[in-house]
Parts: C-alpha cells; sequence; structure tokens
C-alpha cells in the first residue's frame, strides 16, 4: 500500500522527493511543479526514470506505471539507457534531410539534389515522415512501394534505394538494428526485369543537319548557341549551361570546368575548336550582365543559367526531340569516334569518362593535344554534313 493519497500530493509544497514505496517518488521542484520517478538500480549506479507530471498521472496510475519497468530491469536491461536513446532517436524525415545535406556536396547535378528528397516528399512522407525510424517496420516500408512497384517501376526503384541509403544511415548510428527496406522484403514484390538505361541518340552523319534545323527555326538564339556548344564540345548539358566566362582561355583555345562540376570530381579541360571559339564569339556579343558571368544566361532570369529544359524544348519545338535527347549528342559523338578509327582512350579523355581497373591505374594523360585534333575534326564534320539538304 502506497504512503501517499491524492490529498497528501495537493498539499505538498516544500521542494523536495517524497517516497511512496516500491521505488516510486513524487519530486516537487522549487517553482512548485510536480511529478512522478521511479528510482532503479542497475550495475551498482541509480537511475531515475520519469513516469509524468501530477495531476495528469494520479496516484493510481503512478502506482501501476513502475510495474512494466520492474521485469526487464531484472532481465539485465538498462531501461534509462533505452529511454535516454529513444529520445535522440529522429522521425524518418529528419534522418532523411541529415542523409539529403550529408551527399548533396557530392552530387555535380543540382536536378537530382532536388528530386532526390522531392521523390522521397512525394511517395514516402505521407505514410513514414512521422514515425520514429526505429519503429518504421517491413510492411510500413512496403505500403510506400507496392501502390507504385508495378505501376511506376522507375520511380519505385529509386523510392526503395532512398529510404534503404537513409535506414543504413540509421543502422549505422545505431537507431536501428536491421534495415526493413532491405533484402528482407524482395520476396513480397513482384520481380521486375532489368533493363539497362540508354539515352536516344540520332546517328552521327544526322548531327550536322540537326543544328542547321535549330539554327533555322524559332528557338531563342542563346539557346540555339548552347545547344550547338554541347555538340561541339561533347559535354553534359549541365557542364555546358553552367559554364563561366573566366572558365575559358581564348588565348589558349581551352576551356577549363572545375572539378565541382564534373560528375567525376575532377577537372576537365575542352580543347576548343574553330566552331566552337565561333559560338563563344557570338554568345559574348549577346551576353547581358550577370553577376554569375555566365556564357549562356538566362535571358529570363539574369544570373541563372538556361534550364536543361530549354535545351529540350528547342529538340521538341524543331521535332528531334523523337530522335535524341541533349545527353543522346554525346553518344553521337561516341559512335564518330569509333567509326573513324579514334581509340576508346581518345575517346574517354575527351567525354570525361572514368577508365576503371588496371587500365584506369595506370593511365594519367589526358590526351590534350590529341583531343584537339579531334574535336576540330568533329567540328569540320558538322559543318560538312550540316550542307547537305535537309529533309
Amino acid at each position: 500500500m502506497g504512503r501517499l493519497t491524492d490529498l497528501d500530493v495537493h498539499a505538498l509544497t516544500r521542494p523536495g522527493r517524497y517516497g511512496d514505496g516500491n521505488t516510486l517518488y513524487l519530486v516537487v521542484s522549487p517553482r512548485g511543479s510536480k511529478s512522478w520517478v521511479q528510482r532503479i538500480g542497475f550495475r551498482g549506479r541509480r537511475h531515475d526514470l520519469g513516469l509524468g507530471p501530477f495531476p495528469k498521472v494520479c496516484v493510481a496510475e503512478a502506482r501501476e506505471r513502475p510495474i512494466a519497468n520492474r521485469v526487464p530491469v531484472s532481465n539485465g536491461r538498462d531501461i534509462a539507457a533505452e529511454k535516454k536513446r529513444a529520445r535522440s532517436v529522429p522521425t524518418f524525415e529528419e534522418a532523411a534531410r541529415r542523409v539529403h545535406e550529408l551527399f548533396r556536396p557530392s552530387w555535380t547535378n543540382e536536378a537530382h539534389a532536388r528530386g532526390w528528397i522531392q521523390t522521397l516528399q512525394r511517395h514516402a512522407f505521407p505514410t513514414l515522415a512521422e514515425k520514429r525510424v526505429d519503429e518504421i517496420t517491413r510492411p510500413d516500408v512496403l505500403a510506400v512501394l507496392e501502390p507504385i512497384w508495378t505501376m511506376r517501376p522507375e520511380t519505385a526503384r529509386r523510392v526503395r534505394q532512398r529510404i534503404r541509403t537513409i535506414l543504413d544511415w540509421c543502422e549505422a548510428y545505431d537507431y536501428v538494428t536491421e534495415n526493413p527496406a532491405g533484402d528482407c522484403i524482395n520476396a513480397a514484390l513482384p520481380r521486375m526485369q532489368k533493363n539497362q538505361r540508354h539515352y536516344l541518340a540520332m546517328p552521327y552523319a544526322e548531327v550536322g543537319q540537326a543544328l542547321q534545323i535549330v539554327d533555322s527555326s524559332r528557338v531563342t538564339p542563346i539557346v540555339k548557341l548552347c545547344l550547338r556548344f554541347v555538340v561541339l564540345t561533347a559535354v553534359r548539358g549541365a557542364e555546358a549551361r553552367e559554364a563561366r566566362w573566366k572558365e575559358i582561355e581564348l588565348t589558349k583555345r581551352q576551356w577549363c570546368i572545375p572539378a565541382t562540376r564534373m560528375k567525376a570530381r575532377r577537372e576537365h579541360r575542352v580543347p576548343l575548336s574553330t566552331g566552337a571559339l565561333a559560338v563563344l564569339k557570338e554568345a559574348g556579343r549577346l551576353k547581358r550582365k550577370s553577376r554569375a558571368g555566365l556564357v549562356f544566361g538566362s535571358p529570363r532570369k539574369p544570373g541563372s543559367p538556361l534550364s536543361n529544359m530549354a535545351l529540350l524544348k528547342a529538340l521538341r519545338d524543331t521535332g528531334l526531340a523523337d530522335k535524341t535527347t541533349v545527353h543522346g549528342f554525346r553518344s553521337s559523338f561516341r559512335d564518330y569516334c569509333a567509326e573513324h578509327g579514334k581509340s576508346r582512350s581518345l575517346a574517354n579523355a575527351a567525354l570525361a569518362h572514368v577508365v576503371l581497373g588496371v587500365e584506369g591505374a595506370y593511365f594519367r594523360s589526358d590526351l590534350f593535344e590529341a583531343r584537339r585534333e579531334l574535336m576540330q575534326e568533329w567540328a569540320d564534320y558538322i559543318v560538312v554534313t550540316g550542307k547537305k539538304t535537309v529533309v
């Protein structure tokens, strides 16, 4: 039988600790608030477990709460440490945003960085956002994936991969003991056919004519120039769109793309052909004042680069989108190299591809002078084929 009654608890005003028996105490703070604690011993040390405030937790209820803690303590569990750890465990949304910030500096593509968190906001957060990560179960993960697994397989793969990455991070920090988005749920999801993704690309012999079609269209001039620059330099669209004048050395006829904007996180020198130099000269004539010093600044948003949609829209407006993507021009260039006897090493260097294995370990040259000749040949080829009759 406890020592305290409701009347006793109401009457107590002096700060201190008042025992009720069986490890239960009422604590009166200097400010007059009252709360229940359970004092337990674990490995020779005393710990106080909070059981709730009075009068929200009445005397009768306070006496029942310690019972649930006694069994695990007698079995050797550190209840105090478990409760402290539980208070530090993040929700899924908190963990997702921390992982996003952790990996964001390693992503060169800002669109990917935005899409990474937006995909989770759209598909995972409605179900998982408020859940503590140690409370997320396999059925919770399946509830996110099953509605989109067969209807939108590519999106579903990305969602699962991102949930898995977040929970891997949580496992590394001991917030969870098992990743419920891992291999353990494979049997509950229909098997997907693995298709290798290829960008749509036109034959290299048609690239010159394609640029002529764009040039004769009503596409915005700066977009025309950027698209031609992508083709002539064989760089990725984002690398061209975000080019800065300070990166270009006209006297040396080269463009140095900093490592921070390259997929492989290595600086890439691009030799500039006469065609690429002509594009830059025209872009310089069209340029507006830009604090960012962009070569291909957006005409609608001063200080911002052209968007990827601007280049894609140019292809759509000219009827070329069913033949190629912006990235597909790199594939066309690669085919040109292969069919004109250019070595794989030279083509890889021009495309800034990372060479793996033994070859990559020993091959250190960027073949710059050889690439200068190659890019000039490619530019001349574009000019010659572009003069053919456009059908």
